[in-house]
């Protein structure tokens, strides 16, 4: 199988950047979550908390979006072109996409792309808050193992060097900046 992260892997940006000024344009309650998402952004950018609360804390604002599912799937369905051109010509049945996004945004994308496996960071729809662990790094290798204890990894892709572990475990690995992918660093002759 073939193993990919999402977010500037994939999908051209992150996805989850996108949707959460998608949602301040198309769904203005959204804009109640700003000060407590504010007031977080510094909080972690002098290290006074950490990244998984932070998040949480700024995901928050999907309290006050009522319809939150149709959101979604407006949302995904809106930016369905940032799909890059390169994966498209790539893309197998089997493939599998991991990411440290919201799990509710990531499968509706891969849904829509005709992408059949994915596991990303599982978070509550309605309240932000998340359910175990930001799905990264080291992470990512602990639930691939999880979902395919005896899986084998042909090739990996991702645009983050923090993807490491499971570039480790792939026979080949692919650093994705923008369009142009390059072995990964470590395996580079």
């Amino acid at each position: 199988m073939n193993v990919y992260d999402w977010d500037n892997t994939i999908y051209r940006g992150d996805s989850t950047f996108d949707f959460l000024r998608w949602l301040l344009v198309h769904r203005p309650a959204s804009f109640k979550g700003l000060p407590r998402a504010a007031g977080c952004a510094f909080l972690y950018a002098v290290r006074a908390m950490k990244k998984l609360q932070f998040k949480q804390n700024v995901y928050h604002m999907f309290t006050y979006v009522d319809d939150m599912e149709q959101a979604v799937e407006e949302f995904t369905s809106s930016h369905m072109d940032h799909v890059k051109d390169w994966y498209r010509a790539a893309q197998r049945p089997d493939d599998l996409v991991i990411s440290a996004s919201p799990e509710f945004l990531i499968s509706s994308f891969c849904r829509k792309a005709g992408i059949e496996h994915c596991m990303a960071s599982v978070v509550d729809i309605r309240t932000g808050e998340y359910d175990g662990l930001n799905c990264h790094g080291k992470e990512k290798t602990r639930r691939f193992y999880e979902v395919y204890p005896q899986g084998h990894i042909e090739s990996f892709y991702s645009d983050s060097l923090s993807d490491s572990p499971l570039a480790e475990l792939a026979d080949r690995a692919y650093l994705v900046k923008g369009d142009v992918l390059k072995d990964w660093p470590e395996r580079a002759s």
